[in-house]
């Protein structure tokens, strides 16, 4: 999180569970970010490309969305969970912008 904040990045979890299981979850891990839920129709989901209709649920993904609304890096499947290039591509997007005019 740390890493984040520094970048000025704003983190934020979305998932296809309903609100209390958010809940549970977050209180579980001592998370300190928002979890925001897809439960009612998946919309979020479906528009990010990542909805499994087949299973009802979104792939696990990170996203890194630029100013401009932009996706600017993107992490699947186990690598999403570690979250290993996200922490990075927020400071690459802090120091563009610090460099620009």
């Amino acid at each position: 999180m740390q890493k984040y904040e520094e970048s000025g990045a704003k983190v934020f979890a979305i998932s296809t569970d309903n609100s209390p299981s958010q809940k549970a979850f977050a209180e579980s891990l001592g998370l300190t970010f928002p979890l925001l839920s897809d439960f009612l129709d998946r919309q979020v989901s479906k528009e990010y490309g990542i909805y499994m209709p087949k299973y009802g649920i979104a792939n696990r993904v990170t996203f890194v969305i630029d100013k401009d609304g932009k996706i600017a890096f993107m992490e699947q499947g186990g690598d999403a969970l570690k979250m290993l290039g996200a922490p990075d591509a927020c400071s690459r997007l802090a120091h563009r912008k610090a460099a620009a005019p």
